[in-house]
């Protein structure tokens, strides 16, 4: 049976972080999630387990020095679980600098005062037993061709300033590691989705157009293709890596489920013409359309697609090599490309008010990253 911790969670009320939240608290471990509450941070995603004695909550930004280190001390934990971070591509190309101050400086502030801390454990076992796991994405690693999967040796090679950021401060974790002997374990992780992803990501924004009988924006021929990660399957593993895995190593997390943007799209919209039939949409040619009106096939909601303007710097492809963490910690994902897919879906029809609450508020669904001083300097 796994010990039962007090884990601290930087991020915790965020896409990944509240589902890990409440992943962590429903196997007994004592939680106190580390949140500034940005656009993206949401405190109505944790408020089933919001009065469990086992949860806290402590509002806290990563770029204050000061007030990282005091809700370490304060809170004592055993293991650091460091998601906190700005992660929309397209918001980093319109404003790189808040991703430089909170990925990096952030990062940075995180591994120095648990090091800090941890230095000055007395009890000799909790000193061993210590964790800090740091929470990266596999864009790091630049794109790749039609063949091959990243391993954890792949040299790194981003290409947006979101990516470029979260190299930066996987490159400070392992330096803290190499340098001053903090036991860090570092995670690369392929596209999560799943409940509660804040509706500017690909998926939860298919689903909400469709939903409103909007266009849905495919960047440009949508041949893109990214690895899919259900969230609850990522979050499984992240405990995994911090109860079981080897100290200084990095470990690929994948969901070994490849999809062109265009074919993902494709199946979202099957999906909620199924399940929600009453939203289809057919226009009267039956065929989804480009930005020039061109018709390119589809009945249903995907009538509903509409190729734009591709992201600056887009990457090709994005696949995991997901062998290690399967040989040496046993984990491998438990949904697959239509079970996951289905459950997303699902949650977000019967969760309506939950994101209904979002869309209230000044955020539309509208694409950013395209502003022209910013891709003018992107291209």
């Amino acid at each position: 049976m796994n010990p039962k911790l007090r884990i601290l969670v930087t991020g915790g009320a965020g896409f990944i972080g509240s589902n890990l939240v409440r992943m962590l608290i429903s196997q007994g471990h004592t939680v106190l999630n580390v949140d500034c509450l940005t656009y993206a941070g949401n405190l109505n995603s944790l408020a089933e387990i919001s009065n469990d004695d086992n949860y806290h909550f402590s509002q806290v930004d990563i770029t204050d020095e000061d007030a990282v280190a005091s809700a370490i001390n304060d809170f004592q934990p055993t293991t650091i679980m460091h998601l906190a971070a700005e992660s929309h591509v397209d918001r980093s190309i319109d404003g790189p600098r808040q991703f430089i101050e909170t990925n990096v400086i952030g990062t940075m502030n995180c591994l120095d005062a648990s090091l800090k801390y941890w230095q000055r454990l007395t009890d000799v076992g909790l000193k061993e037993n210590f964790r800090f796991l740091h929470v990266s994405t596999d864009e790091v690693y630049g794109s790749l061709g039609s063949e091959g999967l990243f391993t954890e040796t792949t040299p790194y090679a981003p290409h947006s300033p979101y990516s470029a950021s979260k190299a930066s401060s996987d490159h400070l974790a392992r330096a803290w590691h190499d340098t001053y002997g903090l036991p860090v374990l570092v995670t690369n992780c392929s596209n999560n989705y799943g409940p509660y992803q804040f509706p500017e990501k690909l998926i939860p924004v298919v689903i909400l157009k469709c939903l409103n009988g909007q266009p849905i924006p495919v960047y440009g021929k949508g041949e893109n293709i990214r690895d899919w990660l259900y969230v609850e399957d990522h979050c499984q593993a992240l405990i995994d890596v911090a109860l079981r895995g080897q100290v200084g190593e990095t470990y690929n997390i994948g969901g070994n489920n490849e999809q062109t943007n265009l074919e993902l799209v494709t199946t979202l919209c099957q999906l909620l013409d199924e399940l929600s039939p009453e939203t289809n949409p057919q226009n009267d040619s039956g065929s989804p359309r480009t930005a020039s009106g061109r018709a390119v096939g589809g009945e249903g909601h995907a009538s509903l697609i509409t190729f734009v303007t591709d992201r600056p710097g887009h990457d090709l492809r994005y696949a995991i090599d997901a062998s290690k963490i399967a040989r040496e910690l046993n984990w491998k994902p438990q949904e697959n490309f239509q079970s996951g897919f289905r459950k997303t879906v699902q949650w977000y029809l019967e969760n309506e008010s939950w994101w209904q609450n979002i869309l209230s508020g000044e955020y539309q669904l509208e694409r950013q990253g395209l502003s022209s001083d910013s891709a003018a300097s992107a291209r």
